[in-house]
């Protein structure tokens, strides 16, 4: 591995040879430099450092027969020619112009079939059209969605397969959504409810088997309901009920008198 970032070889695997470049005169002004700043290199790290000292030279390698030229150019080149890249056939070119092109420009590429391209499609749609992308088969998907789209639209995404999603929706559901949500699966989910919930609603995960939601639950529960909580197995758990009791067991007689 070391000896091929070492190497100075094109996107043919062919060695790299300055004195053949278009661009052979910037090397005397630092606008390239060989395993460095190379259009020519097949490597996208040394590509994108070609166009950051040389933006101006983004427009004319659209058409570039490598894809990773065609990509990164797409991060320099003007807006107005950025469209004809959404038909693009690598998907990594699409979606570099996607990334920077409007979502009216982009959103016939809600289905396209590389995934990357659909997340960047996601980022760049707003309301409804967004909505549209909730069912997506690629869970990175449905997490942009669930991120970015209004929380009244989030029903849909509830029973998602893909734990990390609920969890988002958990954050940002309606507060009196919350308990459709209160039996899920994963822990982590239940804990983001549990964190949500009223303290008068917190009863119904008192006896969740995990110790994080229970230990959430006797934080936070009315006084009245921390009696079960003191026995139980978690010693975290036990201890914040009881300290919680003896304080108001103190704060009673004060208050009488």
């Amino acid at each position: 591995m070391s000896g091929d970032i070492d190497e100075a070889r094109n996107w043919q695997d062919d060695p790299i040879d300055c004195t053949r470049c278009a661009h052979v005169d910037l090397k005397t002004s630092g606008g390239c430099q060989p395993k460095q700043a190379c259009i020519n290199d097949r490597h996208a790290q040394r590509i994108d450092r070609f166009f950051d000292s040389n933006p101006e030279l983004a427009d004319s390698y659209l058409a570039h027969p490598y894809f990773e030229v065609r990509a990164i150019a797409a991060k320099f080149a003007s807006l107005f020619l950025l469209p004809p890249l959404l038909a693009d056939e690598d998907g990594t070119v699409r979606s570099s112009a996607v990334r920077r092109l409007p979502g009216r420009d982009v959103l016939h590429l809600r289905n396209d079939p590389c995934d990357e391209v659909r997340m960047r499609v996601a980022t760049r749609l707003e309301g409804d059209e967004l909505l549209l992308m909730a069912p997506d088969k690629y869970y990175y998907v449905r997490l942009v969605v669930a991120r970015r789209i209004a929380p009244s639209l989030l029903g849909g995404l509830i029973h998602d397969e893909e734990a990390e999603v609920r969890r988002v929706v958990a954050r940002r559901i309606p507060e009196d959504w919350l308990l459709r949500m209160v039996d899920d699966r994963d822990a982590p989910v239940r804990l983001t409810i549990a964190q949500r919930l009223s303290p008068q609603l917190l009863s119904l995960l008192r006896h969740d088997q995990d110790w994080r939601i229970r230990h959430e639950v006797a934080s936070r529960i009315a006084p009245s309901e921390l009696i079960g909580l003191i026995e139980d197995p978690y010693s975290l758990v036990r201890d914040v009920a009881r300290s919680r009791l003896e304080v108001e067991a103190e704060r009673g007689p004060r208050a009488s008198a």
